[in-house]
């Protein structure tokens, strides 16, 4: 049973890694990958050079990591934490599935929904001409891009989100509650010496597991909106690989700069996890 995901797994994203290899080569298209020429380390010049359009990328990702762990990250909790406190079950179920249905639209609808509301002749816009009062450009509006590209993660996967919380928070004993009440404890003590504690393993799994593809903020949204917001606001270490690699030629320069995003990755999630080996969690690993 086990042997289609693994035929999955192999093909799709183990196998790909020794293209890898690319990175230390002048890659040349439509040529057996062994035969390019080698160049050693030449291709990461571009990192460690400084190059101005890799630091650009660089800091645009770091700034959208840093915010959207900051807001998207907790999101999904507050969310769970505010269905679980619905008394009505059939209520409950009627709103999840309204909150999951975003998660199943491709980044192209939900683009379109979010032009369609915010654009120049979208919804507000047209409301605000109607009453007189001038338009506000958003869409066009790089320093506007950080906020845009968060709402619609929020928007989107929040919902589907709260799955695993909600898993959660249906594990924790009631005996537990009762005992607090039986304590005094007001709804606030029993969230944060009950509910909490009991979602805390989680919540450190998923956040390691965050970290670790800190530096993939979504090329799919973000490309699909870079026309519009321009590259130097939007441009982050995903979208650059695109450009310069599928669009400017520059194979091995950019499969340097993703394999350095991944070695990134792996030394989060390490790291990541040796702290939570300190405060006594098992993160995504046990420590032996």
């Amino acid at each position: 049973m086990a042997v289609p995901g693994v035929a999955l797994l192999l093909g799709f994203f183990y196998l790909p890694l020794l293209g890898n290899l690319i990175a230390f080569q002048e890659y040349l298209p439509f040529v057996p990958i062994g035969r390019s020429p080698w160049v050693g380390f030449d291709n990461f010049s571009v990192i460690f050079d400084g190059n101005p359009e890799f630091l650009n990328a660089l800091r645009n990702t770091l700034e959208i990591t840093i915010v959207q762990v900051v807001f998207v990250f907790p999101a999904p909790i507050l969310l769970a934490l505010l269905l679980n406190s619905l008394l009505s079950e059939r209520l409950k179920r009627i709103v999840q599935s309204i909150l999951y249905l975003p998660h199943f639209l491709s980044w192209v609808i939900v683009v379109a929904v979010f032009q369609q509301m915010l654009g120049g002749a979208g919804l507000i816009n047209n409301a605000l001409r109607a009453g007189g009062h001038g338009t506000v450009n958003i869409l066009g509006n790089p320093d506007a891009f950080i906020a845009v590209i968060t709402s619609q993660v929020i928007w989107k996967d929040t919902g589907w989100a709260t799955i695993l919380f909600l898993a959660v928070l249906s594990q924790i004993s009631p005996a537990l509650y009762e005992a607090a009440k039986v304590d005094g404890a007001s709804k606030m003590r029993q969230l944060w010496h009950v509910t909490l504690p009991g979602m805390r393993g989680i919540i450190i799994l998923l956040l390691i597991l965050r970290l670790g593809d800190s530096l993939s903020v979504g090329f799919e949204q973000i490309i699909l909106q870079q026309g519009a917001f321009g590259r130097e606001s939007s441009e982050v270490l995903d979208t650059y690989v695109y450009n310069n690699g599928v669009i400017g030629g520059q194979w091995g320069v950019a499969a340097a700069v993703g394999l350095v995003k991944g070695l990134v990755g792996v030394v989060l999630v390490y790291g990541a996890n040796r702290v939570a080996h300190v405060f006594g969690e098992a993160g995504v690993y046990q420590k032996r």
